[in-house]
């Protein structure tokens, strides 16, 4: 079984009775950039059949090292031994050192430290697959504009979107022939924004700040800066809408996207995505029609 972006810890395949245990799931202290790569690294893995043992043979590291860089445990592990599992598993080396070095950030490993880890190694460059690069271009103001309203700010916006293009890339042998490219896509880049997103006190993604930072003007929406009091509520409603409803809305009512593109960019057809954004409407409305806490 192959990973999916928003199935979160990958089930260990049957291995035919093969040897081996169980593999223990990742830590919890592993961040949001260290999980980004480990995810499907282990699904990779565990998909291929191979054992720890294999995998300790074809890497040249100890089996107690490998086990700690599979569970995301102890030290953050260093670029080379990173690499030699990817290198085992056929991965493509170029994405992984972007996901790899904003994890070790993350894990406050010093540039310094970082850089000293992949000179260390020697990786040939290796472009992007075709296809990739074209549906890449083709998504990326659409995902943008989407992690935008969820993170405020453009830095972090194209970061995100950067990282989820990436995972994409060192997933592209099974993600090009899946049975939808674009909702493998989608959910991969939603899985990774709200890893990010700010939540509320019930857990939803808390889209409030967002009154004050969207980009443009559409449907009586504010521009930047532009603090409308009344539109408070019907972000946070928005928070509250179920998941395709909610990513309907965003594109559609928050930055004007026709619905054609946003049909295109979250892998539904026109017609569902038409009636998504009708039983979201409808759903704000009870949702603001609701007597608050406070009443």
């Amino acid at each position: 079984m192959i990973w999916s972006p928003d199935a979160g810890q990958p089930p260990a395949p049957d291995t035919g009775g093969r040897r081996g245990r169980k593999p223990a799931p990742i830590a919890a202290s592993a961040g949001p950039s260290h999980r980004a790569w480990l995810e499907p690294v282990r699904s990779f893995l565990f998909a291929s059949g191979l054992t720890l043992d294999d995998l300790v043979s074809r890497s040249g590291y100890s089996k107690t090292r490998i086990s700690e860089l599979l569970r995301g445990n102890g030290y953050y592990p260093a670029w080379e031994i990173t690499f030699s599992v990817i290198h085992a598993l056929g991965l493509p080396a170029q994405p992984m050192r972007r996901l790899w070095s904003a994890a070790a950030h993350e894990a406050q490993k010093q540039p310094g430290w970082i850089k000293q880890c992949i000179q260390q190694v020697a990786v040939q460059p290796e472009p992007a697959p075709v296809a990739h690069q074209a549906f890449t271009e083709a998504m990326s103001d659409v995902y943008t504009a989407y992690a935008r309203v969820f993170l405020l700010t453009d830095q972090r916006a194209h970061w995100v979107v950067t990282e989820a293009f990436d995972i994409l890339w060192l997933c592209w042998s099974h993600a090009a022939v899946s049975e939808n490219l674009s909702r493998y896509a989608w959910r991969l880049l939603r899985a990774r924004v709200m890893a990010r997103a700010h939540r509320d006190g019930d857990g939803h993604p808390d889209l409030r700040a967002a009154v004050f930072s969207t980009a443009e003007v559409h449907d009586g929406v504010p521009g930047h800066f532009v603090a409308l009091s009344e539109l408070v509520d019907l972000f946070a409603a928005i928070g509250h809408l179920p998941d395709d409803q909610m990513d309907v809305t965003v594109l559609r009512h928050l930055y004007g996207v026709d619905l054609k593109e946003i049909a295109d960019a979250v892998g539904l057809s026109e017609a569902i995505t038409h009636a998504v954004d009708h039983h979201a409407r409808a759903a704000l409305e009870r949702l603001l029609d609701a007597p608050s806490p406070r009443e």
